[in-house]
């Protein structure tokens, strides 16, 4: 495991990664299994004095998801004086998680960098870090028990979600390349929290004028084929900085 001081980290600053994913009509978010705890924690990290610290989560999140280039916004500064590891680190030392001459560095007062993620779940392949025995999807409806404030982190970066549904490129995000409308407003629907009505929900988002047909179907089901769309990038880049914001 790093010594953290002697590799040139800064000391006393972290980073949370929430990182969202949308997979069979639900939304998840990738944690990390603590080793011997029954405790989950969010991908994340240190910082290294030479690196920027968008430069570190990108980084961090490529570990995780062995993916490049993904969506990454940070949203929140974490730095409450009552926000402390050291009982978590107490057990963790215990448990032989974390060396002894790391105690102090983990222990001390991080002010953590909040980020969230949009990565399109089947691209991701997990891979948990030096403290974890697994990353795995998680359902945000269902939650495990977390380490210190990271259920706090991950709900305040839903909600950040939820306001920036319409500003961010969400959609482009979380869906594959092709889908259907129904699939489009599940996402919709999923992250909001609601129920849209159908036919209103299609001729808002075709008065976009952001979605292209793609002359296929998805087949397979026991209803009639429904038609597959596929983002027109310019147009929903254009439509993004000039404002989606009609209420939902």
């Amino acid at each position: 495991m790093h010594d953290f001081a002697l590799e040139g980290y800064h000391p006393g600053l972290s980073l949370d990664c929430v990182i969202f994913g949308f997979h069979e009509n639900e939304l998840k978010v990738l944690l990390l299994k603590m080793k011997n705890w029954d405790k989950w924690a969010l991908p994340g990290g240190f910082v290294p004095k030479n690196m920027g610290v968008d430069e570190a989560a990108a980084e961090a999140l490529f570990e995780r998801t062995g993916l490049k280039d993904i969506f990454l916004r940070q949203f929140y500064l974490f730095g409450n004086p009552e926000r402390n590891n050291a009982d978590h680190v107490e057990k963790l030392v215990k448990r032989g998680v974390i060396q002894e001459n790391l105690k102090s560095w983990f222990s001390q007062r991080f002010v953590s960098m909040g980020y969230y993620s949009l990565v399109e779940f089947s691209k991701v392949t997990p891979v948990p870090d030096t403290i974890s025995e697994f990353c795995e999807w998680k359902p945000l409806s269902d939650l495990p028990p977390m380490i210190i404030d990271h259920e706090e982190i991950l709900q305040r970066a839903y909600q950040t979600l939820k306001k920036e549904l319409d500003d961010e490129p969400v959609w482009l995000n979380l869906l594959p390349e092709k889908f259907t409308m129904t699939e489009l407003q599940t996402l919709y629907e999923t992250i909001l929290g609601k129920q849209l009505d159908r036919r209103n929900f299609r001729r808002k988002i075709l008065s976009w004028e952001i979605l292209v047909e793609t002359g296929e179907r998805r087949t397979g089901g026991r209803h009639k084929a429904p038609i597959l769309y596929q983002f027109d990038l310019e147009k929903y880049d254009r439509a993004l900085r000039e404002g989606l914001k009609q209420g939902w």
